[in-house]
């Protein structure tokens, strides 16, 4: 039986030996490699096309979610399961966003970041209980932006993108942190908010949330 091909990323060294150490002992999985931050798990999936990265979220330099959007870009074959101790809401939409097939906390037990390891490697979508229940509010949210999209009292209506890129605005976050929340690029947050002021007919960030909420788009 061919085993599933594992990369382990995350910052502490103490963790990753434990967890490869783990999983070394079930027969169907294989460590092929290890990686302390998001860049270098990028180029080690270059060089060990592993079928399934346990990727950490919060890392020094490049994070996880980015690392997850860009290696989901260009290794679509390649599945990504999030290990991280945090379960904050916008991390676990990020992420998702970003192309990962599931989320589990370090805190799972052993037998559970197994058997989601091999359900990841089939192609199947793992999630934190807790973490579905989230997912399944949030996109009851998004249903929701989507029919005032449709509905939008603008001559020309702002797209899906803009209008996250318009409720990430009207949360207070920078391009940055949109940028991070989205999976895209400071630049294509900056075209974004150009275009989505000139919808609006605003001049700046607050004219545009302020605009936004009361023509019920947010």
């Amino acid at each position: 039986m061919k085993r599933v091909r594992v990369l382990l990323v995350d910052d502490q060294a103490l963790f990753r030996e434990g967890v490869a150490t783990l999983l070394g002992m079930n027969a169907g999985l294989e460590i092929v490699g290890q990686a302390e931050d998001g860049r270098s798990a990028i180029e080690a999936c270059e060089r060990l096309r592993p079928d399934v990265v346990l990727m950490d979220l919060r890392m020094p330099g490049m994070g996880g979610v980015e690392a997850t959007h860009v290696l989901r870009q260009a290794h679509p074959e390649i599945r990504i399961l999030v290990l991280t101790t945090f379960e904050d809401d916008e991390e676990v939409f990020s992420a998702l966003r970003a192309g990962a097939a599931g989320y589990l906390l370090k805190a799972s037990p052993s037998a559970k970041l197994i058997e989601a390891i091999l359900a990841t490697a089939r192609g199947e979508s793992v999630l934190q209980p807790s973490v579905a229940a989230k997912l399944i509010g949030e996109y009851t949210r998004l249903a929701r932006r989507e029919n005032n999209r449709r509905e939008q009292p603008l001559a020309d209506p702002l797209s899906g993108r803009e209008l996250a890129v318009l409720a990430s605005l009207s949360d207070g976050l920078s391009n940055k942190e949109i940028a991070g929340k989205l999976g895209i690029t400071e630049g294509t947050v900056k075209n974004h908010m150009t275009s989505v002021f000139g919808k609006l007919g605003v001049l700046d960030r607050t004219q545009a949330a302020l605009r936004a909420r009361e023509l019920g788009l947010i």
